[in-house]
């Protein structure tokens, strides 16, 4: 029975120290009563401003590497169909059985 007790007490203790941890973000520095406490506080919120300017830019960046990415890949297409499309247009057009030749406009 002690066992499961000492068990159940530990288990609470971990739990109370998982709730207890700081959770990074911005702080209210104004209710600090000492100076070197608000500075410690305004320190830290530009510490974790600088930390997510960081990872919004590398987000960023690796966002427009993708699109750059696929835009080659798009002109990339577009060479290719326009090379297509000039290799149809240069090619001669067999003439149907059915086509009748036209005739000269009256005079």
């Amino acid at each position: 029975m002690w066992k499961s007790s000492a068990v159940v007490a530990m288990t609470l203790m971990l739990v109370g120290q998982a709730v207890a941890q700081d959770v990074p973000g911005i702080e209210i520095c104004t209710a600090e009563k000492t100076m070197e406490r608000r500075t410690s506080c305004l320190q830290s919120n530009v510490n974790f401003l600088m930390r997510s300017i960081a990872k919004l830019t590398q987000d960023s960046q690796h966002r427009l590497d993708a699109a750059n990415r696929q835009i080659d890949a798009l002109k990339a297409s577009v060479v290719s169909l326009q090379a297509k499309v000039h290799e149809l247009q240069a090619a001669p057009h067999p003439a149907k059985p059915h086509d009748k030749p036209k005739e000269p406009a009256a005079k």
